[in-house]
């Protein structure tokens, strides 16, 4: 009998139209975007359906846009396919994520969680522009070259691999001159180097001062017991204690993303049947690199009936 895992997107994952169709087909989502309207101050729908895009990808506005869109395809999982719900194991979640799989545990309110996200993605937009600074995508190079390459950057100011995300890509966040001569080393290696679309160098200490307004934040808000197991992006492990989870949510901020590890964690717990559950196929794709094998449906504006991998 198969065993079921959901796991959830990060920033990144936004686009302009996400949202319109489970806006328009499933009342309960149409009452998420407005309870999200009430804590925000703005109309979340609308940026999220409508643009623009400038303001949609900022820190800011991304990171409440994808928690609360993946919580409306949630909706429609539980519309079109309960029984996966019922019978999910574990959840994970990368990055911002990582709050949604919380929500979806049991580990906190709705409520909670959008309020503590708005105020992630604050903190991190003031923390990326007190130091310009970004991320570097670095494809078909192995973790001990992109090591090499992150020490040899450093010359240039403060660097380190910030995603573990499967084999072949990492992603490293650092300053702004330290990426870019990490760029030029990793071409020079044989690899590819993308530049991200992001405000600054997260989960690094460079996002410091965000980390203290996350702490600050989460001390406001109850959290519980996760009524399954939520692997966490620091350790790539699963914890009971709240307060545990509390400390992890800080520490994620300026630590590195364990996502391959986190995966593997799930699959040797004997998941073989994913559903990635929110906006984009970014998690899918990283599954497939990880364990090619291994059955991944998505989840997002329409059910991918296929399962496919």
């Amino acid at each position: 009998m198969s065993r079921i895992a959901v796991f959830f997107p990060g920033q990144g994952a936004q686009h302009i139209g996400m949202g319109r169709r489970l806006c328009e087909t499933i009342p309960a989502v149409r009452d998420l975007y407005s309870s999200a309207a009430e804590i925000l101050g703005y109309d979340l729908a609308s940026l999220c359906i409508n643009g623009p895009a400038e303001q949609l990808d900022s820190t800011v506005i991304s990171q409440p846009a994808l928690f609360v869109t993946s919580l409306a395809a949630l909706e429609l999982l539980k519309q079109e396919s309960p029984d996966v719900l019922l019978s999910c194991e574990m959840a994970a979640g990368l990055s911002l994520g990582e709050y949604t799989a919380l929500v979806f545990a049991g580990a906190m309110s709705f409520e909670d969680g959008l309020r503590v996200v708005k105020r992630r993605g604050e903190a991190m937009q003031a923390a990326a522009d007190a130091n310009p600074s970004g991320m570097v995508s670095i494809l078909l190079l192995d973790r001990e070259q992109v090591e090499q390459i992150c020490e040899e950057a450093s010359a240039h100011g403060p660097i380190r691999i910030a995603n573990f995300l499967c084999p072949g890509n990492l992603v490293v966040s650092g300053e702004n001159a330290a990426c870019e001569r990490a760029a030029e080393l990793a071409a020079a290696a044989g690899g590819r180097a993308i530049p991200l679309a992001v405000a600054g160098a997260f989960h690094t200490s460079i996002m410091c001062p965000a980390d203290e307004a996350l702490a600050e934040a989460l001390s406001t808000v109850e959290l519980r017991t996760p009524q399954i197991p939520v692997v966490s992006n620091v350790d790539a492990q699963t914890h009971t204690d709240p307060e545990e989870i509390r400390d992890l949510l800080v520490r994620q901020v300026i630590s590195p993303v364990r996502w391959e590890d986190s995966v593997r964690v799930m699959l040797d717990n004997g998941c073989d049947d994913f559903y990635e559950v929110g906006p984009g196929k970014v998690l899918k794709g990283l599954l497939r690199r990880i364990s090619r094998k291994t059955a991944c449906t998505t989840i997002n504006d329409s059910f991918d009936e296929t399962g496919g991998v």
